[in-house]
């Protein structure tokens, strides 16, 4: 059974990348967000599995849909993908409940790990 994907980011261009940074194995049904607003109200409504999720965003940031995710309760597994390399904000993503957190551009053999040590894949 696919596994339902939601890729979050405001770029068109960085969630194209991630989808194709995935493993030819990975059985998902993606859906895409361009803001955090988006991305949590496609949350509330539908069970997702796993989000890929950018923190520089407009409307709401990654930051506040990890911190909604959270009060929420909404039971989905996180994997940050920012340019925000610092140690700061990566620590934050990992204290809000994200699994991982990658650099942009995403590194193929990294995210094929993170899903692997996950059971994702």
């Amino acid at each position: 059974m696919a596994l339902p994907v939601l890729i979050c980011d405001d770029s068109i261009l960085a969630r194209k990348q991630v989808r194709k940074s995935l493993p030819e194995s990975f059985d998902a049904e993606f859906q895409t967000a361009a803001n955090g607003l988006e991305a949590l109200a496609i949350l509330r409504s539908q069970e997702i599995g796993l989000v890929f999720l950018d923190l520089t965003m407009p409307e709401l940031d990654g930051i506040g849909v990890l911190e909604a995710i959270k009060a929420e309760n909404i039971d989905c597994f996180v994997i940050v993908i920012s340019a925000d390399i610092q140690p700061e904000m990566q620590k934050r993503v990992m204290e809000l409940g994200a699994l991982a957190f990658i650099h942009k551009p995403v590194n193929e053999e990294k995210l094929s790990g993170i899903l692997k040590q996950y059971g994702l894949v």
